[in-house]
């Protein structure tokens, strides 16, 4: 199954949530390594944006929400069963 958005095809998780939001998701999230000048540039620009569009971050929800309708086994969580711990019964008499 292919997933557009718009003309583009999203081929890839990153490019699903790049092309629905319209900026790059490592704006808002950064990148390892960043700098201190360089985390400070990319948050003024994701203030921009934010003040551009003041509904970006409902758009965001919406799209989240969106995906965990369509899908809910990314949420089927299957508990890890403990093995039972053995007791050995100690052998000796008590001084």
């Amino acid at each position: 199954m292919r997933t557009y958005i718009g003309r583009q095809q999203a081929i890839s998780t990153e490019d699903f949530t790049e092309l629905a939001l319209g900026t790059p998701v490592e704006l808002w999230l950064g990148v390892k390594g960043e700098t201190d000048e360089e985390r400070a540039a990319r948050e003024d620009a994701a203030r921009d944006i934010l003040a551009d569009d003041p509904k970006l971050p409902d758009n965001l929800v919406r799209i989240a929400a969106q995906a965990i309708e369509e899908n809910p086994d990314l949420f089927d969580i299957v508990p890890m069963v403990r093995p039972a711990r053995h007791r050995t019964a100690r052998k000796g008499v008590a001084a």
